[in-house]
């Protein structure tokens, strides 16, 4: 089974250009499932549910959150008629929605995915990530032995800490938030595949998304300033695994970097 995951989509920009290439890329590395970061798709923060079904009528199966799960009001209503969009499953009891999705072929569960956020340097006061996720998965395992969790967070040390916590109970552990993709994609010993930060899916002209002139005042100045989603040639960031659909073991994963110029990363580079 193979599993394509997109990193944080960011504004019109990065809904734009998954909208062009989630076929052509499906195909090519024959994924069988979709998982996406959508919690900064409507205007850098938020989504919104007519974003969702956008991303639902491309063949997205689940779409994940984050810290800006609830900027727009609408989702803490939506999230709770539609399971396939998560949130962070250690936010507290009570919070509208589900922290998990098990994904069905045929009636017959082939994959969940699971989203929790990580706490350091967070200014949200989440609950502890590592024994919910434990809990969960547990319970998970006997359901399907395909599990990917989306950890979103702030620090490395964090993310890589849990990628072990994991090893050999879930298929993968894919980090986001950074919006900066990782090079650092591994199968750890146990069979889980492992990745810091997939990275975004939104303009590259930017400061993580954001118009680069605005968080350049905001720096400078250390004023607040009101920050907007950056315009311009977009890049796509995502990775996909292969899992072996009895054990649940990864296989094989491979990072995914693409701009819309159409030239991959380094092309161009002396030497290359």
């Amino acid at each position: 089974m193979r599993i394509l995951f997109f990193g944080d989509v960011v504004g019109r920009p990065g809904r734009d250009i998954v909208a062009k290439r989630i076929g052509a890329l499906r195909k090519s590395v024959g994924a069988d499932a979709v998982v996406l970061n959508g919690e900064n798709a409507a205007g850098g923060v938020g989504i919104t549910p007519r974003i969702c079904q956008e991303f639902f009528d491309l063949g997205v199966d689940v779409i994940t959150l984050g810290n800006h799960a609830w900027d727009k009001r609408e989702i803490a209503t939506y999230i709770d008629e539609e399971p396939r969009l998560i949130r962070p499953i250690n936010f507290p009891p009570g919070t509208p929605g589900y922290g998990y999705h098990v994904v069905k072929r045929g009636g017959k569960p082939v994959m969940a995915v699971v989203q929790a956020h990580g706490r350091v340097y967070s200014p949200l006061l989440f609950d502890d990530p590592f024994r919910l996720l434990e809990e969960v998965v547990e319970r998970l395992r006997q359901i399907t032995p395909v599990i990917v969790v989306d950890f979103h967070g702030e620090a490395t040390s964090e993310k890589v800490a849990l990628g072990w916590f994991l090893d050999g109970r879930v298929s993968a552990v894919f980090g986001t938030h950074t919006h900066v993709q990782t090079a650092d994609e591994v199968i750890l010993p146990g069979g889980t595949a492992y990745l810091t930060d997939v990275g975004m899916c939104g303009p590259w002209i930017s400061v993580i998304g954001t118009e680069r002139s605005l968080v350049l005042e905001r720096f400078l100045t250390q004023r607040p300033v009101r920050l907007e989603v950056a315009q311009g040639p977009a890049i796509l960031s995502a990775v996909v695994v292969e899992v072996d659909p009895d054990t649940g073991r990864a296989t094989a994963i491979q990072r995914i970097l693409e701009r819309e110029t159409g030239q991959k990363d380094l092309d161009g580079f002396p030497g290359n």
